[in-house]
């Protein structure tokens, strides 16, 4: 078989979604649901089972429905206009199988669950012995930071850098 652009970005985006909803059935199975968690790293990383009705941080909190529509068209819109991106490149390819992934493996929780399912959760304690930390995450949500990330650094490229469209980088 032939890793064309596309069947690249398939394969990789396939490959998170399947690594991020293994984790979070391990999660769902294991873990107490807003529990303490597992301590893994004590006062910096623990496993925890919590739910997200909205996007990042929590922002727009029980907006499940709303969120899944513009998970849907997200993945649409990125599918349709792919080409705009940096798919002749490998690097270009990865990061948008990442976006693709993330972004499937939130909506399948959405769709499936009510919410999204995180667990990865960092933090630290202050002197007074409170916990502060990062907001809980998982597998999709890294997928789709690492790859708008990777699409910004390759943006900065200059033009003369940037390689031409070939034949096999349309199919």
């Amino acid at each position: 078989m032939t890793w064309t652009p596309n069947r690249r970005m398939a394969g990789i985006a396939f490959g998170i979604l399947a690594l991020d909803q293994i984790t979070k059935q391990l999660v769902v199975k294991y873990l107490e649901w807003n529990g303490p968690g597992v301590e893994v790293i004590h006062g910096f990383f623990r496993l925890v089972h919590w739910g997200n009705t909205g996007a990042a941080w929590s922002m727009f909190s029980g907006q499940n429905a709303l969120l899944a529509v513009v998970s849907l068209v997200a993945l649409l819109g990125l599918f349709i206009w792919r080409h705009h991106f940096d798919t002749k490149t490998i690097p270009g390819q990865v990061s948008l199988g990442l976006i693709f992934g993330g972004i499937a493996g939130n909506l399948s929780d959405r769709l499936f669950i009510g919410h999204v399912v995180d667990f990865l959760r960092f933090y630290i304690y202050t002197r007074r012995g409170d916990e502060i930390g990062f907001p809980a995450f998982n597998v999709a949500d890294s997928a789709i930071c690492v790859g708008v990330g990777l699409l910004f650094i390759l943006s900065w490229r200059p033009e003369e850098e940037k390689p031409n469209e070939t034949p096999a980088a349309t199919e």
